[in-house]
């Protein structure tokens, strides 16, 4: 729960840092200076990428937990007993040791997006942020396209 107000935290504040970017882009457009203008139209186009990243990322995340808890009430989770460390995070060492039969999990199963789900909540556990989401990505993709 406190990582979800967190990140609702910091996506409002993404949205108010957006909002001041358009109205400074939208003072240089409305300037006499060619280049202030210039500026303007170029500055104008980083809030809507922004806005599309933030979206993006936000409806990645709704649809992972919504896939972690279609696991969690089937009772297909794993087994959350990793010792932690101080920050409260699992620890990779240990995190590490588990994650062959995940991974062979997916091997035997390649179409089964609860091994995929299992394999991204793995390498979150060991760290590995950036294989996380492309494993969960991928559980995603498989249980649209089983629904």
């Amino acid at each position: 729960m406190r990582a979800r107000v967190a990140a609702l935290v910091m996506a409002a504040l993404l949205v108010l840092y957006l909002v001041f970017v358009v109205n400074y882009a939208l003072l240089l457009i409305t300037s006499e200076e060619p280049l202030a203008k210039a500026l303007g139209f170029a500055l104008i186009v980083l809030p809507f990428l922004g806005a599309g990243v933030l979206v993006a990322d936000l409806v990645f995340v709704a649809r992972g937990e919504r896939l972690v808890r279609l696991l969690g009430a089937e009772g297909g989770l794993p087994v959350d007993d990793l010792p932690r460390l101080p920050s409260g995070r699992p620890d990779p060492v240990a995190a590490d040791l588990e994650f062959p039969q995940y991974r062979a999990e997916v091997e035997g199963q390649p179409d089964s997006w609860r091994a995929w789900l299992r394999l991204g909540l793995a390498y979150d556990a060991s760290g590995d942020r950036r294989r996380a989401r492309w494993a969960t990505r991928r559980a995603i993709a498989l249980e649209r396209s089983h629904r």
